[in-house]
């Protein structure tokens, strides 16, 4: 089994017992104490089955399993004790929600039967956080194209804060960005109950009437309602609802999600504040410092994601005949049809669809035969 499992003990010659017994049959890593059980988690994990024993000192196993139900919430949390306490047990199911409670003395075959038994609940939650992701991040490529036909300049900016999004988790080395990703994506849903115009205006940073700026500060909170009506999405409706407003009190299950939600919220508020800066001209390295130097409350590990930005915008430009337009290519120009709607902003990044879209205008002649575009190192 590729899986690691970590046993966590005061004493060492019980964490010895536990290789000499399960070493053979499954990949064992041991801590002694708390402290050590946690340090190995942060820096070995991930662990499919922690199994903790509850009698330590310093810090016992359901403070342990408790922490670990915090920083690895995936992981399956075990416990073996050879003391028969009833307090004890309770705290451990309550405050570290464990699986199993075990008592010493164990043989091998039961305890055997307990950590297989972790591991195939392990299976079922990372199965099910798999299904939720494919699902959901399907759902939403399907609101993103919806958005991207009705209000291409705000389709454009969401897919620039997606890019944003993307480098700072390769930068700060998440774990897992999915739901970040769909805050980016989503960020701008709410246009499209606002007219292009409007938008256009917004992002222009055009001086708008008493009645359009209430009109487009709206438009967060009318896509946090939206999502927060689908199951599993409320974290995410709460990051885009306060992407440029101060943060109300923010619902939360555990300070975990908590500390995920305002995390989520920087990252927005960041990347919109270096994406108005861009759409002013500003060049990627000086918008970088600018909002480096101004942007408040925000980590400074998610400013300093920003430092080599740059680096990361295609430099290669060049008119490209629309025949022959690959995804991910971004335009570099406003498109407007022959009648004069704008059909997509400068910054959008090209899919399969808009791609065919684009081609078929093209042989009707709506639009110009050959675009200016960027071309990322992928295409």
């Amino acid at each position: 089994m590729s899986e690691k499992i970590l046993f966590v003990d005061d004493e060492l010659a019980v964490l010895d017992g536990y290789r000499r017994l399960l070493g053979r049959d499954l990949a064992i890593e041991t801590a002694v104490g708390g402290a050590l059980g946690l340090t190995a988690i942060t820096e070995s994990g991930p662990f499919a089955v922690v199994v903790s024993d509850m009698r330590m000192p310093q810090m016992d196993g359901a403070q342990f399993l408790t922490r670990v139900r915090d920083i690895a919430p995936d992981t399956v949390r075990m416990a073996l004790t050879g003391q028969t306490d009833i307090d004890t047990a309770m705290a451990a199911v309550n405050e570290g929600r464990i699986f199993r409670f075990m008592t010493k003395p164990i043989s091998k075959e039961n305890l055997l039967k307990a950590v297989e038994s972790g591991l195939a609940q392990h299976h079922l939650i990372t199965a099910e956080r798999e299904l939720l992701e494919g699902t959901l991040k399907g759902c939403v490529s399907v609101l993103s194209e919806m958005l991207s036909f009705s209000n291409p300049a705000a389709f454009g900016r969401a897919m620039r804060l997606l890019r944003f999004v993307q480098h700072a988790a390769q930068k700060l080395h998440f774990k897992s960005s999915w739901s970040y990703e769909i805050a980016a994506m989503l960020s701008q849903l709410g246009c499209v109950t606002l007219s292009q115009d409007l938008v256009n205006a917004a992002y222009a940073g055009e001086r708008l009437s008493e009645q359009d700026r209430k009109k487009y500060d709206g438009h967060a909170a009318i896509a946090a309602q939206m999502l927060s009506r689908i199951p599993r999405m409320e974290a995410i409706a709460q990051i885009i609802a306060f992407q440029t407003t101060p943060v109300a009190e923010i619902k939360a299950a555990t300070p975990e999600e908590k500390r995920e939600i305002e995390f989520g919220i920087q990252l927005l508020r960041t990347g919109l504040a270096f994406d108005e800066l861009l759409s002013s001209g500003m060049s990627p390295r000086e918008a970088g410092r600018r909002v480096r130097a101004t942007v408040k409350g925000v980590d400074q590990p998610i400013l300093a994601a920003l430092g080599d930005l740059h680096l990361e915008f295609p430099t290669q430009i060049r008119e490209c005949n629309v025949r022959d337009l690959a995804i991910g290519m971004i335009l570099q120009q406003d498109l407007y049809a022959s009648t004069g709607a704008l059909i997509a902003a400068k910054g959008f990044e090209l899919s399969h669809a808009w791609i065919e879209r684009l081609q078929n205008h093209a042989h009707r002649d709506l639009i110009p035969g050959a675009l200016k575009v960027q071309m990322p190192s992928r295409c």
